[in-house]
């Protein structure tokens, strides 16, 4: 039995005991009820030992003791059914799917009323039972994040196993991370480290000029606020191959959260942080010093950027001197900067000075 044969076969079993266990309670003449974590912030706590966002101790309870109860209880019964279905039969399906898929179900009442409440079952499902949606065969309507550098790995596919090299057999557009890297299996590299660049722009510049190929970098593009896959790649990338892993963003407060989501978690997704978060990620740029010392093209800060860097001074994830000092910088000099503004000193400035200096100074390369 194959890996993948084995996570299936747990998920099922795990969906099949949230069904018993429903099961059970009529048989002992309970009221049917799902207890999971309270999912607010309030029950969102930063445990030191593991540098992640994990849920506190506060439960909330989903049960069928009023109509508004039931009907969630049911539509949870619903997909749990399909969700075991979709596994028997080895097929899968996006979250947006399943919304639509709810509208032919045979009970009028299971039917989902948009998809932010499908998608948040899926998540009450994953937290139930600790297995991730991705397990499920659930997945998002795309991700469309990219490595490239020179990583071989060998994936599983519907379609066979297949072995490729992330530079040599790939495109200039890179490897398309799968929904569901736990699917990938490393196989040789001669990768340093590993760069996470959030814009497009910055991952083309970097490729372009033969960054990943120069330094041995294995660039992961992060499109904004990563996906799951992309983060769940990261963090392997650093427990398997025991690879550093940097993150390069724009210098602005919403950046720095990005920042925050690889390397601590995110609130989101608090229920899988320790396999989604890689704590030991460094922060590359674009730093408040780099807008003074390069005097880099800028943008005023606006109120909403003020107020978000006032809350990283009091969040956990950003409770050290250095980021102390850079927030309180850039505050001062009421700035930010995109990471496509280091084109003002010349196309090929990012990769030829910036990177390699930063690279040096923390001691990567």
């Amino acid at each position: 039995m194959s890996q993948t044969d084995n996570t299936d076969e747990i998920a099922q079993e795990r969906l099949l005991d949230l069904a018993e266990e429903f099961y059970d309670q009529f048989l002992d003449g309970e009221i049917p009820h799902m207890d999971i974590p309270t999912r607010s912030k309030s029950n969102i706590v930063f445990d030191e030992e593991s540098q992640v966002w994990v849920y506190g101790d506060r439960k909330s309870t989903r049960s069928a003791n009023s109509v508004r109860g039931a009907r969630k209880l049911l539509k949870a019964v619903y997909t749990v059914e399909f969700l075991e279905q979709q596994l028997e039969e080895d097929r899968s399906s996006t979250l947006r799917e399943l919304y639509y898929l709810s509208e032919s179900w045979d009970e009028a009442e299971a039917k989902f009323n948009d998809q932010s409440e499908s998608d948040k079952l899926v998540e009450d499902l994953e937290i139930v039972s600790g297995v991730k949606r991705e397990d499920f065969h659930m997945r998002p309507e795309e991700s469309g994040a990219k490595v490239m550098g020179p990583l071989r790995i060998r994936e599983q596919t519907n379609r066979g196993d297949r072995e490729i090299h992330c530079q040599e057999d790939v495109g200039q557009g890179g490897y398309q991370i799968p929904n569901n890297p736990d699917t990938i299996e490393f196989l040789d590299h001669d990768v340093d480290f590993v760069l996470c660049v959030e814009t497009g722009g910055m991952r083309d510049r970097l490729v372009e000029n033969g960054f990943d190929d120069e330094y041995n970098a294995l660039v992961v593009h992060l499109g904004g606020q990563p996906a799951r896959a992309t983060r769940r790649l990261t963090k392997r990338l650093h427990d398997e191959l025991d690879l550093p892993v940097t993150v390069f963003t724009d210098g602005d407060p919403w950046s720095y959260r990005i920042f925050g989501s690889v390397s601590y978690g995110s609130i989101k997704s608090a229920h899988l942080s320790e396999y989604l978060a890689t704590p030991q990620a460094e922060f590359i740029g674009i730093q408040p010093s780099d807008i003074v010392e390069y005097d880099l093209p800028t943008d005023s800060l606006s109120d909403s950027d003020v107020n978000a860097l006032e809350s990283e001074l009091e969040d956990p994830r950003f409770q050290d001197d250095y980021w102390t000092e850079q927030i309180e910088l850039q505050l001062d000099i009421g700035k930010k900067a995109e990471q496509q503004a280091l084109a003002s000193r010349g196309l090929d400035f990012v990769t030829d000075t910036y990177l390699p200096e930063r690279l040096d100074e923390m001691g990567v390369i």
